[in-house]
This record gives C-alpha cells, structure tokens and sequence, in this order.
C-alpha cells in the first residue's frame, strides 16, 4: 500500500529537522511569547561578533566581505544560525543546506585570498530565496505533496545570476500552497507566522522571506509578486520590499502554479532591512546582463540617473496622486490612516498633489 500523503509530508518535514545541527537547537519560546524579534539576541545560540554581522545592513556587509575583514564562512555561518532560531520560533523555511552553502562561501573566500578580487558586486553575501526559485539537486515542492522528490536539474536564471554576482544561495524559504495567498501555510511545512506578534500572518506568498529577514535571518531575500507577494509580507513585517517592473528579473527556471497566465505576470523581487540592499540587489542582478539568458527580460541596463530622476528635476517638487478607495470597497481605518501620514510626509518633503 502507498504511504499516505501525511505520512509523505512527515517524513520531508523529519528531514527538515534532521539539516539542522543539533547543537544550535535552542529552547522554542512557549506559545504565550508573541514577540520573538528579540529571540536571536537572548537565546544564546550567537556570539558577540555574530550578533554584529546579522545586525548589519547588505551595504555595510559587502565592503567587509569584499576587503576579507569578514570571510563569507562566517558570515554565511552567523546568519544560518540566525535562520535556524527565526525557523523554531515562527517557521519560515523550507530547503536548508548548510554544507552546500558553506562550500560555495569557502571557495569564494579562497578565491579573493588568491587573487585579492571579489568575485562579484555581492561578493560572499548569503542570499535567501523563496521556494519556487529552482536550485539544482534541491526541491521545489511549493506545498504540493506530490511534488515531494522532485528535484530541480537546473538552477533558475537568477540563481546563475546571483552565482555569477558572487552571492551565497543558503535557505528557501515557506510559501502557501499554489502561491496567490496572502498569508503563508501549506500542508507540508505548516504555518509561518509573524514574528512580531505570533497570533498574526506574515503574509504571503513570500511569508517566509518577510518573517526570516524581519528577524534578521537574511540580510536580502528573493520573493515573488503579482499582486502584493512581496509587497504584503513587508508591510506586516516592518521591512522593505520592490515589485519590479515585468521583464526586469529573470523568471525563467522558477516553478509556479499558473503556467500560461500571461494576463499579469508574476515576478520576482527582492526583500532587505534596508532600500539600499534593494537597490543593490537590482544593480546586481541587471549588470549579469539577464537577457542573455531569459528571453523575457527586458535588454535595459541599469542607469543612474533614471534612479536618481535626474529628468524629473531630480526627485524635487514630484506630484503625487492618492486613490483613498475605488468606490467599491473602502479601506480599514489604519489603512487610510497610514495613507494620510504619508501624504502628510510628501507635503511636508516640498512635494504636491
């Protein structure tokens, strides 16, 4: 008789556990404790120096990696163990491989040893990715049972490209079932919540990367988005998040529900503690020249005026247009609260409406 489907979903969530060392299990908070951002600090699982790397910013880690003040090793090793405390305390991850990862790191280490150059503009930076981006010889189950042992022959494009930026890849990350959810639970996995409050939803479909990287388990993430998989999950996290334009990321080689959607595309963006490690994400990224390798991608390269609105009087004096609702459905107070403050802020910036 075949196994149950419980039984399948068991025994991959039994080999999740089993990735992980046994010595950076720490004591879970009881259900009771609804704030967990503070856990990584108070569990006891990272040193001094650990607490420094996983508190700093993605432009503060580069220079340090690049000049090999800090090694990629032990970068990529402090923010596993921060991953690792964020997974037991508000279940945020789906593919965990430690000694993968810390290869990759080593070779980059040795690499700038030899040659006193950094392979890349993300030079041994842990990156996590959410589920459906295909690593080769990893899962992809995107909450599917069946998709259990199934796993990915190649790496997505932006994997490469990411490899070819000098990143580290380290964890996927929890998604809900078929994705298009705005929360994050599936059958395989289970629930991820929100690490500011335990009894809320950290959104979804990219719930996982917005409750790791607000717990500070991932200095930059990779979600996906059709209408608000990023942007929902760092709004209830408290971080920041970019819906890039169609074409401007490579998709190519993800895994998804909808094949043949074209109405609106999904697609993939980055999620950090900061718009500087958005903005590099995307420098990154557009300077492996993309559309080589995807033919959706738009052939645009990166340009530093158009970001700094150089022909829109350099971001001085903009007009903003607000729509407070679209006459069907009128938003929760906090909502339009939020909305006023920030028409309050572009007013008070020498902006106009």
């Amino acid at each position: 008789m075949a196994p149950s489907w419980q039984a399948i979903a068991s025994e991959k969530k039994e080999k999740q556990q089993a990735s992980i060392p046994k010595d950076w299990i720490i004591a879970a908070p009881g259900p009771d404790v609804l704030d967990v951002t503070s856990l990584p600090e108070s569990c006891g699982l990272l040193n001094a120096k650990e607490l420094e790397i996983t508190g700093s910013n993605v432009e503060d880690l580069l220079p340090k990696l690049a000049s090999g003040e800090w090694s990629s090793v032990e970068v990529t090793t402090a923010f596993y163990k921060r991953a690792i405390v964020a997974q037991q305390a508000v279940n945020c991850l789906t593919e965990i491989f430690i000694e993968k990862a810390l290869a990759r790191a080593s070779e980059l280490d040795e690499h700038l040893k030899k040659t006193g150059k950094v392979v890349g503009p993300l030079h041994g930076l842990p990156i996590s990715l959410k589920d459906q981006i295909n690593i080769q010889g990893l899962e992809s189950t995107m909450g599917y049972i069946s998709w259990i042992g199934i796993f990915a022959e190649q790496n997505a494009v932006l994997v490469d490209a990411l490899l070819a930026a000098g990143a580290v890849p380290f964890v996927k990350t929890n998604i809900p079932q078929t994705l298009m959810w705005p929360e994050t639970f599936n059958h395989i996995y289970g629930r991820t919540s929100n690490p500011f409050n335990r009894k809320l939803t950290s959104g979804g479909s990219s719930g996982g990367e917005g409750a790791l990287i607000a717990m500070r388990g991932s200095p930059l993430g990779v979600g996906s988005d059709v209408g608000g998989s990023v942007r929902i999950p760092s709004a209830f996290n408290g971080i920041y998040g970019l819906r890039p334009s169609c074409g401007r990321v490579p998709y190519a080689g993800c895994v998804n529900s909808l094949e043949g959607q074209d109405a609106v595309l999904s697609v993939l963006g980055p999620l950090s503690q900061s718009i500087s490690g958005i903005k590099l994400f995307m420098q990154a990224v557009i300077a492996q020249q993309p559309w080589l390798n995807d033919p959706l991608v738009v052939r645009k390269r990166w340009s530093e005026e158009e970001y700094k609105l150089v022909d829109h009087g350099s971001g001085q004096q903009l007009c903003f247009g607000i729509l407070w609702n679209d006459g069907v459905t009128i938003p929760h107070p906090p909502i339009t609260r939020g909305l006023e403050i920030t028409k309050k802020a572009l007013l008070a910036a020498g902006h106009k409406g």
